[in-house]
């Protein structure tokens, strides 16, 4: 965002309450300030009315695997708790247990077993169980894949042929090779939509004539903290939302060098009156990189910060899970620790007749 120009120094307690001073050789004002008898005359107690009417989540782009959206008016506290949900305990369905009956490639049992059990299963996780070490495998516990597969030579390849692609078939073994066993009433229950690898394209293991590979695999629920082939995301990451602040105007073949400090469509160069002037006119794009703050002419009339409660939040599901559902969920499982305590604390509040949770 681009801020208007009442103090241009950082020294007002809003902007120390409210940004993160970026300077040429430092960042100031990172922790939070917002408590309770901080500030004299601020009340900065929390109020729910005050919260909500204050917290936005606006959503600038989702696509299949990826989602981009502001999250205005929190603490980095709770943006920071939900990154870590989304990364560590958001459920989903991995490869966890690997059967292998021949295998003959190159590639050992061992690594073989560590690159399946990384393949992103298709499988709604809220139609299966936890399965402990006592519990037997069933269909609500366990999915259940199996794959074959048999290099020989390709009697129609041309002589002289020498990519295996052409030569050989069966090659290389994918992920799509993975073929899904229904258990019980798994083919109804997912008629609709079958359980399968979100990829086909994955290279598992590499064979050559006379090679194979014949194994079986079981699926089961867990979490990314216990194993990151349960987590549901590549990457789950927020930044706070830059701001730019320019004391007066910056002309002529100064707008241009103060164009290239920051990457592109961050500043534009328009011509009023035939005299080139810089524009600031998307922050958000800007990396804070700091090269402004390098040159002497711009030092002093340049201001970077950060909007301390304005978080540019990006998901990237690994395709199990879309990514505006991943946090929906995650959103439910902090709902549920909140519940977690609260029930803890009523009940330890029970002795003590009127106390009461709001």
């Amino acid at each position: 965002m681009v801020a208007e120009k009442k103090n241009f120094k950082h020294d007002d307690i809003e902007t120390l309450r409210s940004r993160v001073i970026v300077g040429r050789d430092r960042v100031t004002s990172t922790a939070g300030t917002d408590y309770p008898h901080n500030y004299p005359g601020v009340d900065l107690a929390f109020d729910m009315d005050t919260f909500k009417e204050k917290f936005q989540i606006k959503i600038n782009r989702i696509t299949k695997t990826d989602m981009e959206f502001d999250m205005i008016g929190v603490d980095a506290a709770l943006a920071n708790a939900f990154r870590r949900i989304l990364i560590a305990e958001v459920p989903t369905m991995a490869i966890s247990n690997v059967f292998v009956m021949n295998n003959t490639g190159v590639v050992v049992d061992e690594v073989l077993a560590h690159r399946l059990g990384l393949v992103p299963i298709l499988a709604d996780p809220t139609m299966f169980d936890f399965k402990t070490k006592e519990d037997t495998p069933t269909d609500l516990n366990t999915i259940v894949f199996k794959l074959f597969a048999k290099c020989t030579h390709n009697p129609n390849a041309k002589h002289g042929e020498t990519d295996p692609a052409k030569l050989y078939n069966n090659s290389s073994v994918y992920s799509g090779d993975l073929v899904w066993d229904p258990k019980g009433e798994q083919a109804e229950r997912f008629k609709d939509c079958p359980i399968k690898p979100v990829y086909d394209d994955i290279v598992l293991t590499k064979l050559r004539p006379g090679q194979e590979v014949d194994l079986e695999v079981h699926c089961e629920k867990g979490l990314g903290q216990d194993h990151a082939k349960w987590s549901p995301v590549a990457t789950a990451s927020y930044r706070l939302l830059p701001e730019i602040v320019v004391d007066g105007e910056i002309t002529g073949e100064d707008a241009v060098k103060f164009q290239g400090c920051f990457p592109e469509g961050v500043v534009d160069v328009v011509e009023e009156n035939g005299v080139k002037k810089a524009v600031v006119v998307n922050p958000r794009k800007d990396t804070v990189s700091r090269e402004v703050l390098r040159h002497p002419e711009f030092e002093d009339r340049v201001k970077l910060r950060r909007v301390r409660d304005h978080f540019i939040f990006t998901i990237e599901s690994v395709g199990s899970i879309a990514p505006q559902d991943l946090f929906v969920q995650a959103v439910q499982v902090l709902f549920d620790k909140c519940q977690q305590v609260r029930d803890v604390l009523e009940a330890t509040a029970e002795p003590y007749g009127d106390v009461q949770m709001s």
